[in-house]
């Protein structure tokens, strides 16, 4: 969400003392240093810290939930592991009930299906305790944000979906939450609950307009900011690029980790994808924000053994890796050396979207530049491999990857989910299994490198 954040304004709530959250979220990259908030609720002076209700990431990234009211402490949660998975998709559920007899009944948490009950920090509210800011007429509520572009704004950057909150009943994770056939944690899209006066459910991806309110109340949120919807949702996650891997400290990354530029002085640096596949046909585009001659390098390399240190991997004669170079050249480095072959494809520049073609069944690939394949380039040839740039190296696990040696050179990703930045793209084009949208159309028998299809294709 970035700097886009949602707001409303509360009613009379059904109750001041029985609530509860669940919401599904994603990262996108760690904190690091202050705070990234996921939710708040408050006064309508942004600065008043004495009357708050807080649930955010901490610069430990551990998981925070807190109350103050008249200045006082009178709840919180604060997690003792942390979260530092900006793959993966979180299911996070906190109860309220003030009512319960016992102390740690009255706050509840759950992560992915699984009641949170090891904390740093736990202060439970006193019996029928009705002061939870959240609970009160007239508070401004705000996702993804503490006071927005007030003094403390504290953006989450990352996505959301499903995200309910029902006033005047408490539910645990199962509520909102089930295993599928594989065993994997999943939202229950249409969940039995109350929603009470004040509650709410907001889908966010990919179900019309961000701050739409899909329960019956219609209490919509105002969108503060520019948001997009992304395909990537709990069930089927979606490729992004690789924050995690030291090399990511030489780029800027926004946009859910799909917009990349190089900072810092010129030095190579590689980027690497979140997903690796050993097989199957696959297919993703890169546009070029900001070129620098021969020193884009668009391809993959073998996941095992991307680098952590500030190095060019496919001019690496260690590293399997294959690539088109922005003058049109390949360049291959594997079995212990590095082949440059110029002339190819075409070269590409500022504007131009490549198109990569993984043919990992019959270790080929193939580059299109603006939809024209290179080097009168066919995907769907197989073992033939008509104008494939490179036979692969069989047996190993396959992932996205770029290089970049200039300072400002930058490429924005789609791996399926519609966007260049937060442009979406203008002519959709899905895969054979339905998902994804591209610029240009997807090869025959290729497909988006989502998690569904890698359990149906990979």
């Amino acid at each position: 969400m970035a700097s886009t954040y949602l707001s409303r304004t509360s009613g009379t709530p059904t109750s001041q003392k029985i609530g509860t959250f669940s919401l599904w979220i994603k990262r996108s990259k760690l904190v690091g240093a202050g705070y990234e908030q996921w939710f708040s609720s408050g006064n309508s002076s942004t600065t008043d810290l004495n009357n708050r209700w807080n649930i955010k990431f901490t610069s430990t990234e551990q998981i925070e939930l807190f109350n103050v009211s008249g200045g006082s402490t009178n709840m919180k949660l604060l997690t003792n592991r942390v979260f530092r998975d900006v793959n993966a998709w979180y299911h996070i559920v906190f109860a309220v009930d003030t009512t319960q007899a016992t102390a740690s009944d009255r706050l509840k948490m759950w992560v992915n299906g699984v009641q949170e009950t090891s904390f740093s920090t736990s202060t439970y509210p006193s019996l029928d305790d009705t002061s939870c800011q959240f609970f009160q007429s007239g508070k401004i509520h705000r996702i993804g944000a503490f006071d927005g572009s007030g003094t403390y704004p504290y953006y989450l950057d990352g996505l959301i979906t499903h995200y309910h909150y029902t006033d005047g009943t408490a539910y645990d994770a199962s509520t909102f939450g089930e295993y599928d056939a594989q065993n994997v944690w999943k939202p229950k899209t249409q969940p039995s609950v109350t929603y009470g006066t004040n509650g709410f459910f907001l889908k966010f991806a990919n179900a019309g307009s961000l701050g739409t309110d899909s329960s019956a109340n219609g209490n919509d949120f105002t969108v503060n900011g520019t948001g997009t919807q992304t395909l990537d949702t709990p069930s089927n996650v979606f490729a992004t690029m690789n924050v995690l891997n030291p090399q990511s400290s030489g780029f800027t990354v926004v946009n859910g980790n799909l917009s990349l530029t190089a900072n810092a002085t010129n030095a190579w640096r590689t980027t690497y994808g979140t997903l690796a596949v050993s097989s199957g046909k696959w297919y993703w585009e890169q546009k070029v924000t900001a070129a620098s001659g021969s020193a884009h390098y668009i391809g993959i390399t073998d996941q095992d053994e991307n680098r952590s240190s500030a190095t060019n991997d496919f001019e690496n004669a260690n590293v399997s890796a294959y690539c088109y170079r922005g003058d049109g050249g390949k360049v291959t480095s594997v079995s212990g050396s590095t082949v440059l072959t110029p002339g190819v494809g075409d070269s590409f520049t500022t504007g131009d979207i490549i198109g990569v073609a993984m043919d990992l069944d019959n270790q080929k690939i193939y580059f299109s530049k603006n939809g024209t394949w290179q080097a009168s380039g066919d995907p769907t040839s197989g073992a033939t491999g008509t104008g494939s740039f490179f036979d692969i190296t069989a047996g190993k696990l396959y992932t996205p990857a770029t290089a970049v040696y200039n300072t400002g050179s930058g490429y924005q990703y789609n791996f399926g989910n519609g966007y260049y930045g937060t442009t979406a793209v203008s002519t959709p084009n899905a895969d054979g299994a339905g998902y994804g949208k591209f610029e240009y159309s997807v090869p025959t028998g290729y497909y988006a490198l989502c998690t569904k299809n890698i359990q149906t294709y990979g």
